[in-house]
Parts: C-alpha cells; structure tokens; sequence
C-alpha cells in the first residue's frame, strides 16, 4: 500500500492550491481517503474525510467553505482543493485510507506529507 501527497507549495494569502493523494497496492474504491494537517507544535487535525460513495466529513470547522475533497476511482487519487487559504493553514498535509473516516487512529496507511506554507 502506498499514499503519495504532491502539490504542496508556498502561497500567498488568498491563494489557491489543489492537493492530491494517489493511492496504489490496495482497491482503492473500497476505502475511505482522509486529509490531516500537522502546523508546528501543534497535534494532527483532521481536515475531511470522503467515502467510497463520495460521503464527505468535515473534521475542521475552519476550512468549511474553503475547502473540497473529492475522488477519482479512476484515477485512484482524492484531491483537496484549497480555496482562500490563510496563514493558519499552513501545515504538513496528510493523506490515510482506512475502512472508516474518523480520528487519526483509525486509519491503517499515511502518506509521507506534503508542505503547504501561506505566506506574504
């Protein structure tokens, strides 16, 4: 099982970045994908979650409206579309699959993080 993140970056505030995850060694349409952030000396949060039938959870009541997750079995990615970003999101972003969405613990695989820094 593998979970590659890629598209983190620098941005400044009020910019955009899409985050994708892509996924390989499992079926992947038979697992859930979430996003987590970790900022510096802070603990993991959980960002959303998105089922195999396109189910969403939101976990952080700050990126509501301003974040989207969505999937393509497809492809076998989830991507995490963010919109009018802020100095606060900045963080390692997470991707982990597992059978259901709920805290960090439930998750049985994690990508190794992509760096996302808002910045002026």
């Amino acid at each position: 099982v593998q979970l590659v993140e890629s598209g983190g970056g620098l941005v400044q505030p009020g910019g955009s970045l899409r985050l994708s995850c892509g996924a390989s060694g499992f079926t992947f349409d038979h697992y859930v994908i979430a996003w987590f952030r970790q900022a510096p000396g802070k603990e993991r949060e959980g960002v959303v979650c998105i089922t195999s039938s396109d189910s969403i959870t939101y976990y952080a009541d700050a990126v509501k409206g301003r974040f989207t997750i969505s999937r393509d079995n497809a492809k076998n990615t989830v991507y995490l579309q963010m919109n009018s970003l802020k100095p606060e999101d900045t963080a390692v972003y997470y991707c982990a699959t597992g059978i259901v969405c709920g805290a960090w613990d439930v998750y049985d695989y994690w990508g190794q993080g992509t760096q996302v820094t808002v910045s002026s």
